[in-house]
């Protein structure tokens, strides 16, 4: 690790109203944020009674980065890239540094993060800590997979370095901050050799035909993933539109064109910003109704092609469609929404569609719900990502009987062997965790050695009693 000439001295610390990205359940903490190794050294020493947890950007849904009454770590103020390799195809980095900065600088010289969410606004350290997956779980895995070794600065204030295999390594990955915080990261990167991608696009006119035309396509290319109309009911439940993607060769750019001059060059779309009206007190409710969403989902699918091959779309474009919309969350209103994330396994498929068909049957206005296939189960402890069906939808979180309802439906997921996402989760109830969870003993008894003291700990670890 880079050698910091910083006095060690505690970073200063603000009184300050922290929340997910959902915009749900905010709690008060002590917001500390590190600009040196020394500075985190000196935070984790000084987290009080209460604890300590880092947060990288703010895009888990839930509680994961909160800590009431105690303190977050901002990593974001730890953001250097140290060094990389260009010919052997893997960068250092802090932990602070987003996925969003990785773009504007590795694709200029041929390279890009070999896993990728739904938002390049993610750190890197976030990204471990919540082992992200991306639409090429199914070929490529989840986002730790390619990190071979990271720097963790434990609860005794000691830094080690943590390799690919190792217990510790398996807790960190997908175990959302609490075995330590990730100070730097090694990352192995995918060679591009154009900013675009080539993507294939095609209608599904119910859910069976949907989850048959994913089974039988993924392999055409490394990416894919469907999106999901969860508001139509009855002979067109589970409609969708599946797209399937890969890198764009330079031969696939046109001649005499802006991409094909600059191919790599990196220019993501952005609209105007959500006003925080919608928001307030003014538009209680948000935009997003079930009238409102019913318009723009039918709207969506008709629009979608019945098949089309070879279109050449934006890599940002592709990949992080809601990143040109900034503080789209707003959409949903004061309320703010929740995220349901979940999967089963393969052979589940018809859990899969009770679950579908009872959700359009309650009407959740939903125009964010994509569903994807996994691959090999990731080995991270707490990971999300076990081989089957994931489905993901945004819904706000003032919707009449919600927590019941999505209590219900984690009975269902749990009963079918499967597991909801605790990235994303805000409201799950800790007696159903072990089920989906087999390895939470062993994450339990690694704590409590690792961090007796509790020293991190966050809202949700108290919730589910990580």
């Amino acid at each position: 690790m880079p050698a910091d000439t910083a006095p060690d001295t505690a970073p200063h610390a603000t009184l300050s109203s922290v929340t997910g990205w959902g915009r749900t359940a905010a709690t008060t903490a002590r917001l500390i944020r590190p600009r040196t190794y020394q500075e985190a050294v000196a935070a984790v020493q000084d987290c009080g009674a209460r604890g300590g947890i880092p947060r990288g950007l703010g895009r888990a849904y839930g509680d994961a980065a909160q800590n009431a009454g105690g303190a977050v770590l901002d990593m974001t103020g730890l953001d250097r890239i140290h060094a990389i390799d260009v010919a052997g195809g893997t960068v250092l980095c802090d932990a602070g540094v987003s996925l969003h900065r990785l773009a504007q600088v590795l694709l200029p010289l041929g390279w890009f993060v070999p896993v990728t969410p739904g938002t390049r606004h993610v750190t890197v350290g976030g990204a471990i800590a919540a082992d992200v997956h991306g639409r090429n779980h199914h070929a490529a895995g989840s986002f730790t997979r390619h990190v071979p070794s990271l720097e963790l600065l434990t609860a005794d204030g000691e830094i080690s370095t943590v390799g690919q295999g190792t217990p510790l390594f398996d807790a960190t990955a997908g175990g959302m901050g609490l075995t330590g915080v990730i100070l730097t990261a090694t990352l192995r990167l995918q060679p591009v050799e154009t900013a675009w991608m080539t993507v294939d696009t095609e209608r599904a006119d119910d859910l069976d035909d949907l989850l048959a035309r994913l089974t039988a396509t993924d392999h055409r290319r490394p990416y894919s993933a469907a999106w999901i109309d969860l508001l139509a009911r009855g002979a067109a439940t589970g409609r969708g539109v599946l797209t399937h993607g890969d890198h764009a060769p330079f031969e696939a750019l046109r001649v005499g064109t802006r991409a094909r001059r600059d191919p790599l060059a990196f220019r993501p779309a952005q609209l105007p910003d959500v006003p925080a009206l919608v928001a307030s007190e003014l538009v209680p409710e948000g935009l997003l109704s079930r009238r409102t969403v019913g318009l723009f989902n039918e709207l969506w699918f008709r629009k979608a092609p019945r098949a089309r091959t070879g279109q050449l779309q934006r890599l940002s474009g592709f990949f992080h469609p809601l990143d040109g919309v900034p503080h789209w969350n707003r959409l949903y209103g004061r309320g703010g929404v929740v995220q349901y994330r979940f999967v089963v396994g393969y052979g589940q498929e018809d859990a899969l569609s009770r679950i579908v068909r009872r959700i359009a049957a309650r009407r959740c206005p939903s125009f964010v719900a994509v569903l994807k296939r996994f691959g090999d189960a990731a080995p991270g402890w707490l990971a999300f990502p076990v081989p089957g069906w994931t489905l993901a939808l945004d819904i706000p979180a003032a919707l009449p009987g919600l927590a019941a309802f999505l209590d219900e439906l984690d009975e269902e997921v749990a009963a079918a062997g499967g597991r909801v996402c605790l990235a994303r989760d805000s409201r799950l109830r800790p007696d159903l965790l072990a089920g989906m969870y087999p390895k939470l003993a062993d994450f339990r008894a690694l704590r409590a050695e690792l961090d007796p003291r509790g020293v991190f700990t966050s809202d949700l670890s108290r919730r589910l009693g990580l």
